[in-house]
């Protein structure tokens, strides 16, 4: 299922994969679980299976009619890298990102072992960044499972960010993105923790991307960092716009 996101760092989805199931902390409280649910409510065929995992062949044309370039999450709903996601499946649709240059794709996953090792069985063309999510200091061994893969553009998605990480590294690291829970339930994000991120990407010159600070009400909170908004992307972004 393809759509224009609401996602501040990226301007549309495109779902091949649905369903997911929890991994570490920072999956308590998901939000692709409870869209999931209420689409399965509303009776939206592709969300049948609530949220099992589900392939979709029938989406992988989808990119092809995209004729205008777009920045795409791939399986905002899912994690490509679930174990559950046959090999072939994560191969063709790595085909598909591979035949349509014009747009930029960027996943996302918490199963950063699987990453590692099915990434040498993948082709990995400019236009596919590559990121994994960290929520706290426990699993910033994700970032370096991350930096063996070949992809363009390496990324972090701290979010939601739960604690400080003090032993996260950004060596071979391009983009860092970070921001608080939002929804129900939602968990307190420390400014401090936000604040020291920051930090490290300016120190680092590491492009620095404040999503939001979250909350149940997340528009209320805004993304404001000291005193401004934080909408960095990587050099990589800007050569290809001046292409387009």
């Amino acid at each position: 299922m393809a759509a224009q996101s609401g996602i501040e760092w990226t301007e549309s989805t495109w779902n091949p994969v649905t369903g997911c199931s929890k991994i570490s902390v920072g999956c308590a409280n998901c939000y692709a679980e409870r869209i999931a649910k209420r689409l399965q409510a509303m009776g939206q065929r592709r969300y049948r299976n609530g949220f099992e995992v589900t392939l979709h062949p029938e989406a992988l044309n989808e990119p092809y009619r995209w004729k205008k370039p777009r920045i795409i999450f791939v399986n905002s709903m899912s994690d490509l890298f679930h174990e559950e996601i046959p090999l072939e499946f994560i191969q063709a649709v790595f085909s598909v990102m591979s035949a349509n240059k014009r747009h930029t794709f960027q996943i996302l996953t918490k199963r950063s072992e699987r990453l590692c090792e099915l990434a040498p069985l993948l082709d990995w063309p400019q236009n596919v960044w590559m990121g994994v999510t960290i929520e706290n200091n426990d699993y910033v061994k994700r970032s370096d499972d991350l930096r063996t893969v070949g992809a363009s553009v390496r990324f972090l998605s701290l979010e939601p960010l739960l604690g400080p990480l003090p032993d996260l590294e950004l060596d071979g690291i391009g983009w860092v993105i970070a921001g608080g829970e939002s929804g129900p339930g939602a968990r307190i994000m420390k400014s401090q923790w936000a604040v020291e991120i920051r930090d490290k990407c300016i120190a680092e010159g590491v492009p620095f991307f404040f999503k939001q600070w979250g909350g149940v009400i997340k528009k209320k909170a805004g993304r404001i960092l000291q005193g401004r908004t934080w909408d960095e992307y990587p050099a990589v972004f800007h050569q290809r716009l001046e292409l387009v």
